[in-house]
């Protein structure tokens, strides 16, 4: 029997006996995560440890011979425990995240489902519970990446806490194929999915516990958003449809369990609703956008865009809302770039080059340990205006920006290729609506990604459309849907018609040239060649 040290975390510090398996598998069997991209396959190299007393392990494999790994550095998908000894493991990126959780404020009409009468609990005609101090709801957004989450008081409409953190099941892979694929691969893999996103909330639950001793017990219902893979995985609802053509959910309706069949640590007899979704990869999470800044409800069309892991545009107004989804934010969360990071302590989160010298700031003022997607856009914005960069996005040699981070060409390619993305889908649904950006009312930022980053760089680059005076942020505007939900039959009512009535488009298909109409969003237009359409416009 040998033994894996993780002296970075309490509850590796002990040490934890292996007989065999790999890194990561240990990892994940206590709850420790290690990014992992590609699900363990030894592709990406983001599972990059390193790692003492390595002679317990196998040597390097084929696969690690692809990536620069230092002296004692390992990949954990790859390093195998083979003979008996002890080791200690450092997980590189590990770092505490700056997670948004800030949203627009509610204007609803207090209607919850949970209330009380005669010294009872009820969720709609159900009795749940003798009544006690308070009745709580839990707002939760499922996020590929992070976890947010907030109690609120359902009397007074009041929110009492808020809890963030990274979604644990990262160990899994950074982006929804890769747990679509996990979950398809492994016999219990969706279940352990399931249990790892939950644990996640409940973690969270657990330390406002200390706190407010008895307030689990008094939240009655929880309310749940997310892109399609992550709310049907909370929910154990299969995904494999979402895998293969034509990338459909199983079910697009709402869902309503008890916690304690799911086991989420809030009152047993609680309602755990799942709102509903769209279509494709447009979630719930998408919906709650469209609640949370009441387009479907205005005279002129609005546009939102959610820039995370899952990129979602929405368009639309009372009449008609169409929207589309794209893989476009992995890249600039730390995936598919050399020194890409997520948003943790010490990333890079904004550039500036002036003189030919390099600024730059880093979240919480950490020493810099990589670039973060803001980060990311301000540099291209940057290297771009500066002529370091082509308008054909190319770089004479790497760009460094501190002597150990720096930016190369594969680099830009892979952040030219998910801004194209996402461009694209703006500009075809504006298309699609037989609308103009001129006739567009505003533009809504939605998610970390978009609330951080500099508008200005990301319209330099083609990110965002030249309408910078339309241009609002939301914040967590899924968070702030859910909530809504919470808050208002109403909303929810709202939420479950329109859901039904969204136009889900899918360009890909519908375009017979779009994989060259993508390389044409690839590249940067000229300023005097963008002032001319913004004329004819």
């Amino acid at each position: 029997m040998s033994k894996i040290f993780f002296p970075q975390f309490k509850k590796g510090k002990q040490g934890i006996e292996i007989e065999k398996g790999n890194i990561l598998n240990s990892a994940r069997k206590v709850g420790i995560e290690i990014p992992s991209e590609c699900g363990g396959r030894g592709l990406c190299g983001k599972c990059r440890v390193r790692v003492e007393g390595k002679d317990v392990l196998n040597p390097r494999t084929e696969a690690e011979k692809n990536f620069k790994l230092g002296k004692d550095e390992r990949l954990a998908c790859q390093a195998r425990v083979i003979r008996r000894g002890s080791i200690r493991v450092f997980i590189k990126s590990l770092g505490r995240y700056a997670i948004l959780s800030d949203t627009i404020e509610d204007k609803v009409k207090l209607d919850p489902f949970v209330y009380k009468k005669d010294d009872k609990v009820f969720w709609q005609d159900r009795q749940l519970d003798k009544s006690r101090d308070g009745i709580y709801g839990l707002a939760i957004d499922v996020g590929t990446t992070t976890l947010v989450s907030q109690i609120i008081d359902l009397e007074s409409g009041k929110r009492i806490a808020t809890l963030a953190d990274k979604n644990p099941q990262a160990s899994f892979g950074d982006d929804v194929i890769s747990r679509i694929d996990y979950s398809m691969r492994n016999k219990d893999g969706l279940r352990e999915l399931q249990n790892t996103v939950i644990e996640g909330i409940n973690a969270g639950l657990r330390r406002i516990a200390e706190e407010k001793r008895e307030i689990l017990e008094d939240i009655y219902e929880a309310v749940v958003v997310g892109n399609s893979t992550m709310r049907s995985i909370f929910f154990g609802v299969d995904v494999s449809s979402l895998g293969v053509i034509p990338f459909e959910p199983s079910t697009c309706e709402p869902i309503n369990r008890r916690a304690e069949e799911l086991g989420l640590k809030i009152n047993p007899q609680a309602n755990v609703y799942g709102a509903p979704l769209i279509g494709g990869h447009a979630g719930a999470d998408a919906l709650a956008d469209i609640i949370a800044t009441g387009i479907y409800k205005a005279e002129r069309p609005s546009m939102i865009i959610d820039i995370g892991t899952n990129g979602e545009v929405v368009i639309g107004n009372k009449e008609r809302i169409l929207t589309a989804s794209c893989a476009a934010g992995g890249a600039y969360e730390g995936a598919a770039t050399s020194f890409g990071v997520g948003a943790v302590e010490g990333a890079i989160k904004n550039i500036r080059i002036i003189n030919g010298r390099v600024q730059f700031e880093t979240i919480d003022n950490k020493p810099p340990l990589g670039i973060c997607g803001s980060g990311l856009i301000d540099l291209l914005g940057e290297l771009l205006k500066n002529g370091i960069m082509s308008r054909k996005a190319k770089l004479k040699d790497d760009f460094f920006i501190t002597p150990e981070i720096s930016i190369s060409q594969q680099d830009i390619y892979q952040l030219i290729t998910a801004k194209a993305g996402l461009r694209l889908d703006q500009d075809l649904l504006i298309k699609y609506y037989s609308t103009t950006l001129k006739e567009i009312d505003r533009i809504y930022l939605s998610g970390a990604f978009g609330n951080f980053i500099n508008p200005d760089n990301a319209i330099v680059i083609g990110l965002l459309p030249r309408a910078r005076n339309k241009v609002v942020r939301i914040g967590n505007g899924a968070l702030a849907g859910a909530r809504q939900m919470i808050l208002s039959r109403e909303m929810r009512r709202d939420a479950e018609k329109i859901a039904r009535k969204i136009e889900h488009i899918k360009p890909n298909e519908r375009e017979e040239n779009f994989s060259y109409m993508i390389a044409e969003k690839m590249y940067f237009e000229d300023e005097d060649e963008l002032l001319k359409k913004d004329l004819s416009k």
